[in-house]
């Protein structure tokens, strides 16, 4: 790194940064060891309403494999950062900003973040929880969040129903058990190998299920004495949705999350009218735009299960910053338990 040289805007709040950074950046669409290249850029500086963070860990996500491919349905121009949840200390605040300070350790949420500095809305980080270590806290926005709503906000999820979560070794369906366990559900995992097993039930899952080995729709009939799940959690879509139109309970609700197994899924009207259940879609990033309010609820609410334990990340392993491209290729391979974290400073 260059010795710190650039002072910020004089209206903003700032310790003292370097001129340039190094950022991970797509310069051509494909397979991510091909698509990125480590480019030294300008360190930017926070305008109106945001901070500047100096990033500590990255936790990948399958979003970055799609952003490097051209496959996700938000598509910057070339050539752009990917990452999209950090955890990193404030370096700047911006002009007009409160609730943040400078030197603060926080975690957020953006396209972009796969670099050593990076702007974000101050209303996209929040107080990192003091429970967490950074390569656990890297992966608390996005996966968390996501669960949370998809179980709390838009499944209604209560204490003693069943609750199916498909890719429960991976890191929003750990998320998705974790919070299922906390609500006092009875949870029921989805995983890919007897290895993935044993994490799901560490994680608190009563039945857990091996894809290709065990017959999904029978196995979830048995575990719940033909009642069926009341919520499935599908980030994967493809087989994983159809299975579970087979053993969804009277009044169930799938939240369709993602399409992680490559196939989106029909959704079948007339059998959703004769079983009686509900197929209803979660799409976290609106919330900040829409529902501000119920993402400060969701932040507390993980904080608060942070600290007392019921909630933490699960890390496969960390990878330095100059071997992020490792990282997403690990991800992309669906081997991989819980997060993979790029560690960007130390």
């Amino acid at each position: 790194m260059p010795e710190p040289d650039l002072s910020v805007d004089a209206d903003a709040a700032a310790a003292v940064v370097p001129a340039s950074m190094r950022a991970w950046r797509v310069t051509r669409l494909g397979e991510p060891a091909e698509a990125l290249s480590l480019d030294t850029v300008p360190v930017p500086a926070p305008g109106a309403g945001e901070v500047l963070v100096r990033v500590a860990a990255v936790a990948a996500n399958f979003p970055d494999v799609l952003l490097c491919r051209g496959e996700y349905q938000v598509k910057p121009e070339l050539p752009f950062s990917p990452g999209i949840e950090l955890v990193g200390t404030v370096a700047a605040l911006g002009p007009g900003v409160s609730g943040a300070t400078v030197g603060e350790r926080v975690v957020g949420s953006k396209i972009g973040v796969l670099s050593e500095y990076v702007v974000l809305p101050a209303s996209d980080v929040w107080a990192a929880p003091a429970s967490l270590s950074d390569a656990e806290a890297a992966g608390l926005t996005v996966a968390y969040q996501t669960a949370w709503f998809g179980l709390h906000r838009r499944a209604a999820l209560q204490s003693g129903e069943w609750l199916l979560v498909h890719a429960a070794a991976g890191g929003v369906g750990l998320a998705a058990v974790q919070l299922g366990v906390a609500a006092g559900a009875r949870v029921i995992g989805v995983v890919g190998s007897d290895a993935k097993a044993a994490v799901a039930r560490a994680a608190g899952a009563e039945v857990v299920l091996v894809r290709g080995v065990d017959d999904l729709v029978a196995g979830v009939k048995s575990a719940t004495g033909g009642h069926g799940a009341d919520v499935v959690f599908d980030p994967v879509g493809g087989a994983a949705f159809d299975a579970s139109t087979k053993c969804i309970a009277f009044e169930g609700r799938i939240v369709v999350v993602g399409f992680a197994g490559g196939t989106i899924p029909t959704v079948p009207a007339g059998h959703v009218l004769v079983k009686n259940y509900s197929v209803v879609g979660l799409h976290w990033g609106m919330y900040p735009g829409v529902r501000p309010d119920l993402i400060e609820m969701a932040r507390a609410e993980l904080t608060r299960r942070a600290d007392e334990g019921s909630v933490r990340p699960v890390v496969d392993h960390v990878v330095p910053f100059d071997r992020a491209p490792e990282a997403l290729t690990a991800l992309a391979s669906g081997t991989t338990v819980g997060r993979v974290v790029i560690e960007v400073a130390s």
